[in-house]
């Protein structure tokens, strides 16, 4: 943007789309300076966009909580949300997915910040689905700047992995020294047998 104010039709797409990503709610003052707009004139523009997702009809709803905006999924679709979240603690874990948790378990506990750092790509999604599933959760915040959510496994994480404790999780060392050293090295968490669970929930 180099500082320059957005135009109105495209500060709206804006703060859409950094809501849609946001995973806390985001105050007006956070999102005035990433738009360059008065925030007098953005809560403007907040709330006639909470009242067109009314309007139309929209399966999303803007709502002013906790300090900060924030999209939600409409109250009357709840019972298509969960059936999609439930059946989705079923599938079977991506490759993307898999690698942020290995991430998480090794240098946990760590902020999307520090994952989407090593990762090289932006993992809010991930890690959001894979608390979903119950194998990352919250453990607390950073001290850092904003004060930023940390994440770790779940005593879930440790069963799905036939693991005691994180402890036992295999070495890192070794996997980092070199093809030569990897062939004989145990096998990374990423390739750790995480299989889907069966039609009765076991």
């Amino acid at each position: 943007m180099n500082g320059e104010a957005l135009p109105r039709d495209e500060t709206v797409r804006a703060l859409e789309a950094v809501l849609l990503v946001a995973a806390e709610p985001v105050s007006s003052t956070v999102l005035a300076q990433l738009v360059v707009r008065d925030r007098t004139a953005v809560e403007t523009s907040l709330a006639n966009m909470a009242d067109e997702y009314e309007r139309v009809g929209s399966g999303i709803v803007l709502r002013n909580v906790a300090g900060g905006w924030r999209l939600y999924s409409h109250p009357t679709t709840s019972p298509v949300v969960e059936k999609f979240i439930l059946s989705s603690r079923h599938a079977r874990l991506t490759k993307a997915a898999l690698e942020t948790m290995a991430i998480v378990a090794y240098k946990q506990p760590v902020t999307r910040h520090q994952v989407a750092a090593i990762r090289g790509v932006n993992s809010d999604g991930v890690l959001s689905a894979l608390v979903d599933r119950g194998l990352l959760e919250e453990v607390g915040r950073d001290e850092g700047p904003g004060r930023p959510l940390l994440y770790g496994t779940t005593p879930e994480f440790l069963e799905r992995l036939g693991l005691a404790s994180v402890g036992d999780l295999p070495p890192l060392a070794p996997l980092l020294e070199g093809p030569e050293r990897a062939r004989d090295a145990p096998a990374d968490v990423t390739e750790l047998p995480i299989e889907p669970e069966s039609d009765n929930g076991t």
